[in-house]
């Protein structure tokens, strides 16, 4: 059993409930661990990062909690990075002054050459991804994808995190209307990006939220990808993305049980500032 989420999302960022409220639902799931990842603040307004002057508010809480709940349950502060070249803060800088334990790296918002405009990647709705590939990419599939892996592999090389989020969500709202993922060309940039989180020593994040949001039949990673990523032996580790209480553990099992199919037999997670490995049960 996977006894601990890594990534969740409280109302200090775009979740629906306080702090408190998802470590109850973990103790009563018998969790041992739970890390709060808020969208890191950005510099333009938007309804889903950590505001910049709640920054001291969300570190107190974190820092309460862990002291009321000590005896019960490991809790962590970290955030989940949004890196967008040339408009995003570095990622040291968030590190320090929220004073994280850990830190994930994730593309929602993909910037196109020629524009100040974002292309928004992730969230409900379809027609905002068709919207944005017309738009910013004049419909051309391969283009708008390359800038999505090209922003990511940026992101590895420039920034310094733990975890990278959701590596392959790019291919959510595709719903194999544009491209499959068995495709050379899309092939190619998978690799190229799974070549450089191995080089980084990074540990790549299983993501169950499309499975339990019903927005996409399998994880991200998943299929071609998730089997690249255990070829090059990078570690991985299982996280719901849960924006609610109730969504700490879903997925989880259907998680555990594809990974053992492919070959995994550990995933990491985070205890007393460092990584190690447990078997997958």
């Amino acid at each position: 059993m996977i006894n601990y989420n890594l990534h969740l999302h409280s109302r200090y960022s775009d979740g629906n409930s306080e702090p408190e409220e998802y470590v109850h639902k973990a103790i009563e799931l018998g969790f041992a661990y739970l890390g709060f990842t808020e969208h890191s603040p950005l510099p333009f307004d938007n309804p889903f990062s950590l505001k910049q002057e709640n920054v001291d508010r969300y570190i107190n809480t974190i820092d309460n909690l862990k002291e009321k709940y000590k005896n019960e349950i490991k809790l962590y502060r970290g955030l989940e990075m949004d890196f967008i070249p040339g408009i995003s803060t570095d990622f040291g800088y968030w590190k320090n002054n929220c004073k994280t334990d850990y830190l994930i790296g994730s593309v929602h918002l993909v910037k196109p050459p020629l524009t100040d405009e974002l292309w928004f990647t992730d969230g409900p709705n379809c027609e905002t991804y068709d919207q944005g590939l017309n738009d910013y990419f004049g419909g051309d599939i391969k283009k708008a994808v390359k800038a999505y892996y090209d922003q990511m592999n940026e992101m590895i090389e420039t920034q310094m995190f733990d975890i990278v989020g959701h590596v392959d969500k790019i291919k959510m709202h595709n719903k194999d209307r544009y491209f499959k993922e068995e495709e050379l060309w899309y092939q190619k940039l998978v690799d190229e990006s799974l070549d450089l989180i191995k080089q980084k020593d990074l540990i790549v994040e299983v993501n169950t939220r499309g499975i339990y949001k019903k927005r996409f039949p399998g994880l991200f990673p998943d299929g071609m990808t998730l089997q690249k990523v255990k070829n090059l032996n990078i570690p991985i580790l299982i996280s719901s993305d849960s924006h609610q209480p109730n969504e700490l553990n879903l997925g989880f099992e259907e998680a555990s049980s594809k990974l053992l199919e492919v070959g995994f037999t550990e995933v990491m997670f985070f205890d007393n500032g460092s990584w190690n490995s447990r078997a997958i049960k």
